[in-house]
């Protein structure tokens, strides 16, 4: 649905995006990170059509951004960073204006705003200024004119900056029912966020990809071992040298946790299951197993290892 081929764009001499390459398939919600000043809303704006690429190509929907580029609009519906909203006109009103601007049919117009409104859930803001908003109800107004026509490709743009924690859930919901019948690109500084909502994610640092996977799976890439956590009721330095000695373990760690129970964490080869072994150690050793449970590493962890690198590869 949409695909991104060794774009490129310069300002003078100066390479603010280098040699991007990735795609989206239909119905997928796709997280787009990286650092301040990496590319990722000049990549964002050149999608749009906001900007002109140096080099490369662009499609939407089947549509060449830079050939084609009214078609690949009207398949493609935005959220910028700042939610263009005109504060002195009504929420229906506006919506209607921007309807007529994405050249709705008079037929539909109607219905269409009347669906937005509901998805966004603001129909009963209708005849409210939009300057007397919530900033969490501009946001939703901006994805209902973002929605509207039903294109089959969306990008937003932060479209939680600046809100409550009771907001950006709200909000992340919203963008979570789109997927599926729409096509999402979703950039956000706010990492839980994209762990929550995206099936995907491409990592940007330098105006260069260094990553595209899904979360899980860069964490087990970059972390390189399966890490499992143990709460044992028994003696610390008898339960880790028991541990240890298992086959395939790489590393165990553990510290008192008080009241006779400690905490380990057991490093061992990727891609290898050794819950099991785990259990029936300790439970041989005549202890009290209290919690097993795998641990990942966090999106956090993930986004700055690949942006810190000093020579970040590509995925």
């Amino acid at each position: 649905m949409i695909s991104v081929d060794d774009l490129n764009k310069y300002y003078g001499p100066r390479r603010a995006v280098s040699d991007v390459s990735f795609s989206v398939e239909k119905g997928e919600i796709l997280g787009f990170l990286g650092p301040n000043g990496a590319g990722k809303t000049t990549t964002m704006r050149i999608l749009t059509g906001f900007l002109p690429a140096s080099s490369g190509t662009a499609t939407i929907a089947g549509f060449d951004v830079f050939k084609q580029p009214i078609e690949a609009r009207r398949h493609l519906g935005y959220l910028p960073e700042n939610v263009p909203l005109y504060t002195e006109m009504t929420v229906g009103a506006y919506l209607d204006f921007m309807a007529k601007i994405k050249a709705i049919p008079g037929g539909v117009r109607k219905a269409r705003v009347e669906e937005a409104m509901e998805l966004t859930d603001i129909t009963d803001r209708r005849g409210q200024l939009i300057g007397k908003l919530s900033k969490g109800y501009r946001q939703r107004v901006g994805l209902a004119q973002a929605v509207l026509g039903k294109p089959p490709v969306l990008i937003l743009d932060e479209p939680t900056v600046g809100l409550d924690p009771r907001q950006i859930i709200e909000v992340r919901n919203l963008i979570k029912s789109l997927g599926g019948e729409h096509t999402v690109i979703l950039s956000t500084h706010i990492l839980p966020e994209v762990s929550m909502t995206c099936s995907r994610v491409v990592i940007i640092a330098d105006g260069r990809v260094v990553a595209m996977d899904t979360p899980d799976n860069l964490a087990h890439r970059l972390r390189g071992s399966e890490n499992i956590r143990l709460e044992v009721r028994g003696p610390q330095n008898e339960v880790i040298k028991r541990l240890r000695a298992l086959p395939r373990v790489l590393r165990a760690d553990a510290e008192s946790m008080g009241n006779g129970h400690v905490a380990v964490t057991v490093a061992c080869d990727a891609n290898t299951d050794l819950r099991e072994d785990l259990a029936k150690s300790v439970i041989e050793g005549g202890w009290g197993l209290l919690e097993m449970r795998p641990v990942g590493m966090s999106l956090e962890e993930v986004f700055l290892q690949l942006t810190t690198s000093e020579e970040p590869e590509a995925a």
